[in-house]
């Protein structure tokens, strides 16, 4: 029998154990020393390879999971701050990930007054680590008045992600890891409070000094706790889409006339709405289904969206890399789509059918939202529908990463009792962005001009994210 010599078992041996490491299925290459090794010390973030790419995308889901169970106890926030809190919060995890990240370009560049010094990171981080961090730190800052006991899970999540993160990492790794992630939290906390207006926005939601103008068939509000909800929210700063390059539909004109457009837009929902209601059919499952109005019980509406990405991050198998550029252009849409249609609806001033309806058609007219929540109407003018808006500016997004064709299954409420939750089958993310728009009409809180209106301008700010690149 041949013996093999020492040195060739040692040779061989050591052969083996670096075509081991070198395994393009390792999630373990996640310091900056490897990162450079991989792609190679010239150039900016050049190189052969893409380290995030080796990871899945569990962290990012986990923290989305964590963010849409907390963020319906965050009084007063939507939906525009929680479009905002979600799109900062996403910049500062992109960020904090982007040394890993050799394919992909930092948004300092584009957004002034963004500075992340990268001198400040530590020459051996863990990233999953600091991106862990990160989102901690973002999350407890820009989710607004959550109950302690709620607030009081962040820390703890953050502790629990980490003790599974932090085997086989020294501690002086970890903590320069930490210190990593939450240096740039903070430097995108400090961008997003040099905006003044969303900041003193955020503190009064519902100001006082706000009364709408008077005018016919202008929308008004009939109790305190009705009043106009973000009413100067068209001054909060927008990512990429500018309120200047959006555009407006002049609406339908008003008519108290049975026989005008407008008039029969009103029948339309009455008559829908009391079909669903009493008949108990798809229109009213579909109509709550959608619905996310309401605080404490369901995420916001721009959430949803998040919800329905955490879903897609699954079905396309995104690795994290990937997961995190689909998440801060889905923040910046759905922020810059808050703020054009905040503008458009106190600027058109359009009331809700339900005040139409008790005045001209039935007096007894209820909505199918007002079983959910303390009054019948969200507080804040008709035209567009910010439920079509967001939903159009997010499957903008989806078909850029994914085309429009799928076979997606909305599971956002699978499970719940209190509304009807079933999910629900959809074969291109643009049928699911119509159903979700035209879902308001059987809740009964909006006409149809609202969502054709709502469906356009979130496709036109869709566009204008899509052309901002980031790869």
């Amino acid at each position: 029998m041949k013996v093999i010599s020492f040195k060739y078992f040692l040779a061989l041996t050591v052969c083996i154990f670096f075509l081991s490491s070198c395994s393009e299925d390792s999630n373990d290459i996640t310091n900056l020393d490897q990162v450079i090794d991989d792609r190679g010390r010239g150039g900016d973030r050049g190189g052969r390879g893409d380290n995030l790419r080796r990871i899945d995308n569990d962290l990012v889901y986990d923290w989305t999971q964590k963010f849409l169970e907390l963020e319906r106890y965050a009084g007063g926030m939507r939906p525009n701050a929680s479009a905002r809190a979600m799109a900062y919060i996403n910049l500062a995890t992109y960020e904090t990930a982007l040394p890993a990240m050799p394919d992909y370009h930092s948004n300092e560049d584009y957004l002034d007054g963004l500075n992340i010094d990268e001198n400040q990171m530590d020459h051996r981080i863990n990233f999953p680590i600091a991106i862990n961090a990160a989102f901690a730190k973002s999350i407890d800052h820009f989710l607004l008045n959550l109950p302690a006991s709620e607030r009081e899970k962040i820390g703890e999540y953050e502790e629990y992600k980490l003790d599974k993160l932090d085997r086989n990492v020294s501690g002086q790794e970890v903590q320069a890891s930490i210190e990593w992630g939450r240096y740039v939290a903070d430097q995108v906390i400090a961008y997003s409070q040099t905006d003044t207006e969303a900041e003193a926005q955020i503190q009064s939601p519902q100001p006082l000094s706000y009364e709408p103008p008077t005018g016919e068939g202008y929308w008004t509000y009939g109790a305190e706790q009705e009043r106009a909800l973000f009413p100067y929210w068209q001054s909060v700063r927008t990512f990429i889409a500018n309120t200047d390059e959006t555009t407006t539909v002049q609406p339908i004109a008003y008519s108290e006339n049975p026989s005008s457009d407008y008039y029969a837009q009103m029948q339309e929902v009455y008559e829908v709405n009391n079909t669903a209601k009493a008949e108990e059919n798809e229109q009213l499952w579909i109509a709550e289904f959608w619905s996310d109005d309401v605080e404490g019980l369901m995420f916001s509406p721009p959430a949803r969206q998040f919800s329905i990405a955490n879903q897609l991050l699954r079905k396309y198998k995104l690795n994290l890399a990937e997961a995190l550029h689909l998440y801060v252009k889905l923040g910046f849409v759905l922020n810059d789509a808050a703020v054009s249609t905040w503008m458009y609806k106190y600027q058109h001033m359009v009331m809700r059918p339900n005040v139409y309806i008790h005045e001209f058609i039935d007096p007894a007219f209820q909505t199918n939202l007002y079983r959910l929540v303390y009054w019948p109407n969200p507080t804040f003018p008709g035209y567009p529908s910010g439920h079509s808006c967001f939903a159009s500016a997010a499957a903008g997004v989806f078909i850029d990463f994914f085309g429009d064709e799928t076979n997606f299954i909305d599971r956002s409420h699978e499970g719940r009792t209190e509304f009807r939750g079933q999910p629900r089958q959809y074969d291109s993310f643009s049928d699911m962005a119509y159903e979700n728009a035209y879902s308001r009409i059987p809740l009964g809180v909006h006409i149809r001009m609202d969502c054709d209106e709502g469906l356009r301008l979130g496709y036109e700010i869709s566009d204008l994210v899509n052309a901002y690149e980031l790869r």
